[in-house]
């Protein structure tokens, strides 16, 4: 994986790539010396380790790597992945060039975790915010007016967490002054006393059925749905609750309805009780009688019309703020019914340039000016509707700029007061979008400005609790939202009655899919395999990437379309053959020695059992045995970092991971050893939807990737448990397509988790065809005419090595439990040529001895990757690894990059 860990899981490809070997320039260029159109700027943030930001240039930029090198920036690689992954970076200036983290913080023996390294991020001369690099420092290349940056710390899922705290046009040369050093929230952390706070709520109730203001005589229908929200939260279904809503069905034309029948309906009170019957079981079209959701479609604004209730076309008539007409587009969302396409692209036009959303429904050209509140429900809603990315990734960034130290958000721009409904609505958001460590210091705020009665004020200054930010706080203390918030109790899924339908084992007709001739093609082409046996980390390294290789045979294995190249690398990787620096896969896997990464085994073990080999004998160890030795039977302490829990595998900090060495024990016979490994996957499995984290521990993320490749380890594994756990897993999975057919992973609408989607679901082909297929057409629309395919939908044109190698497997639909693919009638391969270059062919009988060409790949490909960047795309580590970060140093072991490990992803 990106190296090891990052790249592994493809995630991290940026930061994990940094591969030239590290000379030191004597000489850098000033920053002085470059321009706005001439050379590039890169800026270090040694903020974590007590420094500011410092800037160097290069006034004839090449790649990512030599810019760093020639603006007078020292690194130092890892012992497990070469100086290819940037472990330590140094700067003369600062502390006499003291590399950082030093040996004492990281020993930089294996690949850091998720939550501590140094990310990488980019910005074009047109650019005014960062971009997560998809590809490493060697496989960018530079222009006049590019701008990179590093940063110490963590990265998200998506390398959306865990940015520079400074903008491109900060560092840039002839820029502004340089900001000081950036840091994480300190606030201490803190739960809300959920118990606390609900029995306030319900003492603040009339008669137990409805919220009256003081002096009033009128039920204030506002406040009491958001009780019910509460405690819907806190309490599930209740007497109390049932009570609350029973009255508001009953009143239900007095709140939606008050200028009487035949007037327009208060579409804002429809929506926030729609949200409720959709929380509580009920029906939102018949909610006392009344179609709320009618309501909502029959209002929708085709025209700017200001005196009918319409500001812009897409508005729901009526509304005027921008948080309801996110609840009415969410309200929509969760009745099924697909809101109009205006409507939530009206959500998108109210966001200001810095990312914060306004919570006016102001026009084009008006004073945007956002505010952590709105832009935090907001995002959740753009978040939910999928396919926002970019809208959602700016809102985020906001909210990052704007947490305070304490962990609390300020409720206007500039504010230096935390505003608890602002923090709450942050929060909620954060966690969905998988920001742990930000949601996790929200929470830790709001639990100490909770007031003694349980109740919350407005502010961190209040002594009075109210209604109005009590329920929000518990949503957020509850860890839901509007989004997910239910009563219902998930019930467990009946065994199927009829013995499912074997995965085939030869590869499908493409059909409307992708070209699996010409993807196959391009993986064992000259260009990519060397000399027909490795993967290497970058274009003209001799240095390989034994975690990608990997995938790249299993490719080959599941299409059966070129064994003769596929044994040339299983008898490579056997034989314990040796790259251009002397390395053999159990360099890469530890297999021998205390630094033995379960992934790495479990990956390379199931390679052997795929093709027929012996798992037990092979590249001169058993890897079964050594497997078994792998398994924790206790969480490490710091700083021995091998350990995430008890049943996780040795320096294994992935979901992906912890499936592959599960599957290589199970099919390998040692089901008695895989129990406590396969026990603590089935736990990993998130209670809310079904879904698996990308990482170990798990940071409350929801990845597609990951939870593609548990069910295919539960599904090996058998059972009514385990049945149960992967018809929930795949629903989820099924309900995270976008509308174009692809899945949304770390690099965006990723080619990764639609292959990995497409097997995963395939385990219940016949529930999902219509999904598959769409994957599939999905699929085919990202393959280039080289054969190879596109990281994501988004993003650049050229073919990735390792999102290919992952399109091409997962487009077969075969699980890796089931993977088969005998080599008789192969032939060794012979002697590589004395000739780097040399290329030598495999010949099989009957076959054809010219091979097949190559591609162009623009990625630099480095890393171990896994399986297509299986499951943590490239940029996917890097996104991890923020959510790491959140959750402390001790996670960071457990954290390594999803990618990470060179385990396997």
């Amino acid at each position: 994986m990106c190296t090891a860990a990052l790249c592994a899981l493809g995630l991290l490809a940026a930061v994990c790539f940094a591969f030239l070997p590290g000379a030191q320039r004597a000489a850098a260029a000033p920053v002085g010396d470059c321009t706005a159109t001439d050379g590039a700027v890169v800026a270090v943030d040694f903020g974590p380790f007590g420094g500011t930001v410092e800037r160097g240039c290069d006034t004839t930029p090449t790649t990512g790597y030599e810019l760093l090198h020639e603006a007078g920036f020292t690194t130092a690689g890892t012992q497990h992945d070469g100086p290819a992954f940037i472990c330590r970076i140094g700067y003369g200036a600062f502390n006499s060039g003291t590399q950082y983290p030093t040996p004492g913080q990281e020993a930089c023996v294996l690949t850091p975790q998720a939550t501590a390294y140094w990310s990488y991020w980019v910005a074009s001369p047109e650019d005014d915010d960062w971009s997560y690099s998809q590809y490493g420092a060697m496989g960018r290349k530079l222009k006049d007016g590019d701008v990179d940056a590093w940063v110490y710390g963590g990265t998200d899922i998506g390398g959306t967490g865990g940015r520079p705290s400074f903008s491109p046009d900060d560092v840039r040369a002839g820029g502004g002054s340089l900001p000081g050093p950036g840091g994480e929230p300190t606030g201490a952390p803190g739960k809300v006393d959920i118990a606390a706070a609900a029995t306030w709520l319900r003492q603040s109730l009339t008669e137990g059925e409805r919220i009256v203001d003081e002096g009033a005589e009128t039920p204030n229908y506002l406040l009491t749905t958001e009780t019910a929200y509460a405690l819907a939260a806190a309490d599930g279904r209740s007497d109390t609750l049932d009570k609350i809503t029973s009255f508001l069905a009953a009143h239900v034309d007095a709140y939606v309805a008050p200028d009487g029948q035949g007037r327009p309906p208060a579409t804002g009170a429809a929506s926030r009780l729609a949200l409720l019957a959709e929380s509580t079981e009920g029906d939102a079209h018949s909610f006392g009688g009344r179609d709320l959701i009618a309501d909502l479609t029959g209002n929708v604004c085709t025209e700017r019309a200001p005196g009918d209730g319409c500001t812009a076309p897409g508005d729901i008539r009526g509304i005027t703020y921008a948080d309801e007409q996110a609840r009415a587009v969410l309200a929509l969302l969760r009745a099924g019914e697909k809101p109009d396409t205006a409507s939530v692209e009206r959500l998108v036009q109210v966001q200001c340039k810095d990312g914060g959303i306004t919570s006016i429904l102001i026009q084009p050209g008006e004073r945007c000016e956002g505010d952590a509140g709105t832009t935090g429900l907001i995002a959740l809603v753009l978040h939910t509707a999928g396919g926002y990315d970019d809208a959602v990734t700016k809102a985020r960034d906001y909210l990052a700029k704007e947490q305070l130290d304490t962990g609390a958000f300020p409720g206007w721009t500039g504010s230096t007061t935390g505003d608890v409904i602002a923090t709450a609505y942050a929060a909620q958001t954060l966690r969905a979008a998988g920001d742990t460590k930000r949601a996790d210091a929200a929470e830790g705020w709001l639990s100490r400005v909770q007031l003694k009665g349980g109740g919350f004020g407005f502010d961190q200054d209040a002594t009075d609790p109210t209604l109005y930010a009590t329920p929000v706080a518990v949503l957020a203390g509850a860890r839901t939202d509007l989004a997910t918030l239910t009563t219902e109790k998930a019930e467990p899924t009946d065994p199927p009655t009829t013995e499912p339908t074997p995965t085939p084992t030869e590869a499908p007709t493409p059909g409307n899919g992708p070209d699996l001739k010409k993807g196959v093609a391009y993986l064992t082409g000259a260009t990519q395999l060397k000399q027909g046996r490795y993967y290497p980390v970058g274009p003209g390294s001799g240095r390989a990437d034994f975690g990608l290789t990997i995938d790249g045979a299993y490719a080959l294995a599941a299409t059966g379309l070129d064994d003769a190249k596929l044994r040339g690398i299983v008898d490579f990787l056997d034989d314990e053959g040796k790259d251009g620096e002397g390395r053999t896969v159990n360099d890469w896997t530890g297999a021998g020695t205390e630094h033995a990464a379960g992934g790495s085994l479990g990956k390379t073990a199931l390679l052997a059992e795929a093709v027929g080999r012996d798992p037990r004998d092979f590249a001169g160890h058993d890897l079964i045995a050594a497997l078994d030795k792998a398994v924790c039977p206790a969480a490490s302490t710091a700083p021995d970092r091998s350990c995430a829990a008890e049943g996780a595998y040795t320096y294994a900090p992935s979901v992906f991971s912890q499936s592959l060495a599960v599957m290589a024990q199970l099919r390998a016979g040692d089901k008695d050893n895989a129990q406590a490994p396969l026990a603590y996957l089935a736990s990993l499995q998130n209670d809310d939807n079904g879904a698996w984290p990308s990482l170990i521990p798990p940071t409350g993320d929801s990845d597609v990737d990951s939870t593609a490749i548990a069910a295919m380890a539960l599904d090996l594994a058998g059972g009514e448990k385990a049945d149960a756990a992967i018809a929930r897993a795949l629903k989820w999975i099924a309900s995270q397509q976008l509308p174009d057919g692809g899945f949304p992973g770390a690099a965006g609408n990723s080619v990764n988790s639609a292959a990995l989607a497409v097997q995963g679901l395939s385990l219940d082909r016949a529930t999902y065809t219509e999904e598959i297929d769409s994957a599939l057409e999905f699929l085919a629309g990202q393959q280039n005419t080289d054969g190879g395919f596109k990281v994501a939908g988004e993003g650049q044109k050229g073919s990735d090595l390792r999102a290919s190698t992952q399109a091409v497997s997962g487009a077969t639909g075969i699980s890796f439990g089931e993977l088969e693919r005998s080599l008789d009638g192969t032939s060794a391969q012979p002697t590589p040529s004395d000739d780097p270059d040399a290329t030598p062919q495999i010949v099989t009988p009957g076959g054809d001895t010219s091979g097949p060409g190559g591609g162009i790949v623009n990625a630099d490909g480095s890393g171990g990757g896994a399986l297509a960047s299986t499951g943590i795309r490239i940029t996917a580590l890097a996104a991890f690894a923020v959510l790491l970060s959140a959750l402390g140093w001790w996670a960071v072991v457990a954290a390594r990059r999803r990618v990470a490990a060179g385990a396997g992803r």
